[in-house]
């Protein structure tokens, strides 16, 4: 809050306040790690005044402005509609009423506002009695029609904070889920399985798959898989915890992935794999995700071995080496060094002398 210290010396306004997670966050008695500080008018205007403009975005009325050595983000109240259902919203007004702003926001948990200059909490819609509830409640009926991904950021509230929908909106996500419309934007899909997923909780995941949340990625049934993935993530550390959650869907087809989130769910084995070896060849160009989503839908077992024990299992041995023998080079030597890497999965303290006389012995 210190910044906005600085900027209560000088303004007595009464039009700056703090709007959603960092009066809901101050609240719960939780550090909030982004401050939105709202201005009831034009913000660009209104902030030119406190020092260097570092960028701004006229359509929307935001600007981020240098207030005291520090970078400071200051949106204008504005208001909202989607003519397109499931996409960005359009803004209608810069420079709206306080209210007005609030009303555009997810849940009333989130469109709580305080008042800088007087430390006042605003409240239009109810929040902090569904605060005090541990409650989440859109603002009308057509939440989840307007933006479905605040299906997904209520899933994210629930397991963060340990609240439930109210009533009502679970009717209304009930509702939505029943008949979805695909018209989308599943980037905007995609940006909050990934918030919601790095969160690596079990208790999330089952709630997604349970409350059939799954359904705004793919059509297809999905159960819920036997094994617990927040432990198996636990124990392997992955850079893209929520590809692994994700991946368990199986068809994530309307997802825009990268070249890596795609080639991690590519490259998982269709059939169970018998053989250290069959493990060690299908896994060793792999990703740990790959490997755990191999655990999650076919073999958590096999996958563990691979994971404690075959894959920092490596032969010395190389081709140069086959020539040193006087092996001539061709595509034989692939079945060599295959034959090689058997024998060392089996034996992994084999040495080189070892391993050159596993060869000596195929020629013999």
């Amino acid at each position: 809050m210190a910044v906005m210290n600085i900027i209560n010396i000088n303004d007595t306004s009464n039009k700056l306040f703090y709007i959603g997670g960092v009066v809901r966050d101050e609240l719960l008695g939780r550090k909030s790690l982004d401050i939105d500080i709202t201005y009831v008018g034009n913000a660009i205007e209104y902030c030119a005044r406190f020092g260097k403009i570092i960028r701004e975005n006229p359509d929307f009325g935001t600007i981020r402005v240098n207030v005291g050595g520090q970078e400071v983000d200051f949106a204008s109240t504005r208001s909202e509609s989607y003519p397109r259902k499931g996409h960005l919203p359009v803004v209608d007004k810069i420079g709206c009423s306080l209210k007005e702003d609030v009303l555009r926001r997810d849940f009333t948990i989130n469109a709580l506002a305080k008042s800088v200059t007087t430390g006042e909490i605003i409240d239009y819609t109810g929040g902090l009695e569904d605060l005090k509830n541990k409650k989440l409640r859109v603002l009308h009926d057509e939440s989840f029609v307007d933006d479905p991904t605040r299906i997904i950021r209520g899933l994210k509230f629930s397991v963060r904070f340990g609240f439930e929908l109210d009533e009502h909106t679970r009717i209304l996500q009930e509702k939505y889920l029943s008949n979805i419309n695909y018209d989308m934007s599943f980037k905007r899909v995609k940006k909050e399985l990934i918030e919601t997923f790095s969160l690596n909780s079990q208790k999330a995941f089952e709630k997604f798959i349970n409350d059939g949340i799954y359904k705004l990625v793919t059509p297809n049934e999905v159960k819920l898989p036997k094994v617990n993935i927040e432990k198996l993530i636990n124990d392997y550390a992955v850079e893209f915890p929520w590809i692994v959650y994700a991946g368990v869907l199986s068809d994530l087809s309307r997802l825009p992935l990268t070249k890596t989130e795609q080639k991690i769910l590519d490259d998982v084995p269709e059939n169970i794999l018998k053989t250290d070896f069959e493990l060690y060849k299908a896994f060793e160009n792999s990703r740990t995700e790959t490997v755990l989503l191999y655990a999650i839908l076919k073999d958590e077992t096999g996958a563990r071995h691979y994971l404690d024990e075959l894959r920092n299992i490596k032969i010395s041995v190389t081709g140069k080496d086959l020539q040193k023998l006087g092996i001539k080079p061709s595509p034989k030597y692939n079945e060599i060094l295959d034959e090689v890497l058997r024998q060392k999965l089996k034996n992994p303290c084999l040495t080189i002398d070892d391993e050159i006389a596993v060869i000596a012995d195929l020629f013999a």
